[in-house]
């Protein structure tokens, strides 16, 4: 049985970085919680991410992802139910939006290679636009400490398809697949006991825009990890 929390804070300077698709820098603070329990109950994870990028540094994104892994066979294949959403206020003109639910379901793999962990899942999707979009998802997490966890790799990654014709008028016209691609591998370097510096870098296709455009952005950030 394990578990552990981290709550981070980012810098993202993807203003200063690309400032023609991005208006500005931001924080962004993140918490994360994971459980493992008993071998056959499989493992609970929450991630909940709050964008900074509003009026004044108030919250102009906030995004969560829930998920719950279980299994009741002796193969160490899971099944994993994954919810993620959100909301955000869109500037300059300061209107609302949804980040639309998803709800996930499929097998989920957990293996550990050359000292590493990971875990790899493949769900079928359902995106509730106004014209729900039926879709597959490939993620893949992974984590590695060296020199007794002094300096941490981890992170994920994720593929996705998603219906170009959202259901609105803006993607009327629109027929066919989005392919995206959405990762955010981790470098952290512990300071003293909980406490780490590091970095994250954002990485999206399709996610921010749909313009054949790779966006990459770094982050400057600070862990504090408890268990």
């Amino acid at each position: 049985m394990a578990s552990a929390q981290t709550l981070q804070l980012h810098f993202d300077p993807r203003h200063a970085l690309d400032p023609t698709h991005n208006r500005e820098n931001f924080p962004t603070i993140y918490f994360e919680y994971f459980h493992q329990a008993k071998d056959t109950s499989g493992a609970f994870f929450m991630k909940s991410e709050a964008d900074l990028e509003g009026a004044n540094h108030n919250i102009g994104k906030f995004f969560t992802q829930i998920s719950q892994s279980f299994r009741f066979w002796n193969p160490k294949i899971y099944v994993q139910l994954q919810y993620s959403g959100g909301m955000g206020i869109a500037e300059p003109g300061s209107y609302g939006y949804y980040i639309t639910n998803a709800f996930s379901v499929g097998p989920v793999y957990p293996f550990q290679w050359k000292g590493a962990w990971f875990s790899t899942s493949l769900s079928y999707t359902y995106n509730a636009f106004k014209r729900p979009s039926n879709d597959v998802l490939y993620s893949l997490y992974w984590g590695k400490g060296f020199w007794n966890y002094k300096f941490e790799f981890s992170g994920d990654v994720e593929f996705y398809t998603l219906n170009k014709n959202l259901g609105d008028a803006l993607t009327a016209n629109l027929h066919g697949k989005w392919l995206a691609f959405f990762g955010e591998p981790q470098v952290w370097f512990k300071v003293h006991n909980g406490f780490s510096v590091g970095s994250k870098v954002n990485t999206y296709f399709h996610v921010l825009t749909d313009q054949n455009l790779l966006q990459v952005y770094p982050t400057i950030a600070a862990r504090f990890k408890f268990n």
